[in-house]
């Protein structure tokens, strides 16, 4: 899993088109983004989808009404052998390969090929033979919860208990308008089930990702493509190179800017306390024996001296020696 706080992932999805050779460059624009996983889509079309499977309203509006959704998906699969060498080349890249398995026989060939962690897509969630499958395997899982209530989420964690699960909120619509992203659903995921929670962002652009993170998400998962341009069903709402990139060092920078909440003096700010807080100082010449009052006492920087908070003390006392104005009592 991730060496950082907040995992990234890149997610490919099926933006390779088919073509490997895509599929080998998206991996490494993954690893110049210095994501920590780049995730691919791992199914066999006649087991996902029936004959007469009508497609989602985003993908008619990216590919067209004409062909089939089965049709779509059929140019999308990658094979075994497609699989191996994209695993290959992740690991000579230094970059997590992942998966998600959408139909049994999946999940069987990507835990044959050796993946420990299982993405689990918000469509499966309801699936409960899948999910058993799963369970005996007993994998690391990351669970998509779009579309999906508490009680459905429940129901699908008794049927993970083997698991390690991760919990991802988000949101099926392609684009996700950014009224209805909802990332707060983080914070309610994590304190609901008492499990790692992120955020699998649909928005366009990155400010919901960056929120997740604010709200304590320790994954994020963005799709992206090498051209927005190129046909396909989910290229237009995909981040391209340069925003990937601008993703991840926003991210990094949320990470950081974070910090632990612990609230104490940073270590590089201890060296302003001095110069920015205020000592009790003479407002104006002092005799040995005079008493100090709200008159002839002020406060004043730096603190060299002793401290205002100590006022109340310093009052109605006598000064034990002369003090010209200024002077730190």
């Amino acid at each position: 899993m991730s060496k950082n706080k907040v995992m990234i992932i890149a997610e490919a999805g099926i933006n390779h088109n088919g073509s490997l050779e895509t599929a080998f460059k998206m991996i490494d624009a993954a690893v110049k983004a210095d994501a920590d996983a780049v995730k691919f889509q791992t199914f066999n079309t006649s087991e996902l989808v029936s004959a007469n499977a009508p497609k989602a309203a985003y993908q008619k509006k990216h590919t067209g009404a004409e062909e089939s959704q089965m049709d779509m998906l059929k140019k999308l699969e990658l094979t075994e052998k497609d699989h191996i060498a994209l695993i290959q080349y992740c690991r000579k890249k230094g970059i997590e390969f992942l998966s998600t398995p959408f139909d049994i026989p999946s999940v069987y060939l990507l835990h044959k090929l050796g993946l420990k962690t299982f993405k689990i897509p918000s469509g499966e969630i309801t699936n409960l033979p899948y999910l058993r499958i799963i369970n005996k395997l007993k994998k690391r899982v990351i669970l998509s919860t779009g579309m999906s209530t508490l009680k459905e989420i429940s129901a699908a964690l008794r049927a993970l208990k083997n698991c390690k699960v991760s919990l991802l909120h988000a949101n099926t619509e392609y684009p996700t308008p950014i009224e209805h992203a909802n990332v707060a659903a983080v914070k309610t995921l994590s304190e609901k089930f008492k499990l790692p929670s992120g955020y699998s962002d649909h928005t366009l652009g990155i400010t919901s990702a960056v929120c997740a993170v604010a709200l304590g998400a320790v994954i994020i998962e963005k799709h992206f493509t090498l051209d927005k341009n190129l046909p396909g069903p989910d290229q237009k709402v995909s981040l391209d190179t340069e925003e990937l990139c601008a993703m991840v060092k926003a991210i990094r920078e949320a990470e950081l800017c974070l910090g632990n909440g612990y609230k104490k003096p940073s270590p590089s700010e201890i060296k302003n306390i001095a110069i920015a807080r205020k000592s009790i100082a003479a407002k104006t010449d002092i005799k040995r024996g005079d008493i100090f009052t709200n008159r002839n006492l002020t406060a004043k920087r730096p603190a060299k001296g002793k401290s205002p908070m100590l006022w109340d003390k310093i009052i109605g006392t006598r000064a034990k020696k002369d003090y010209k104005e200024d002077d730190f009592i």
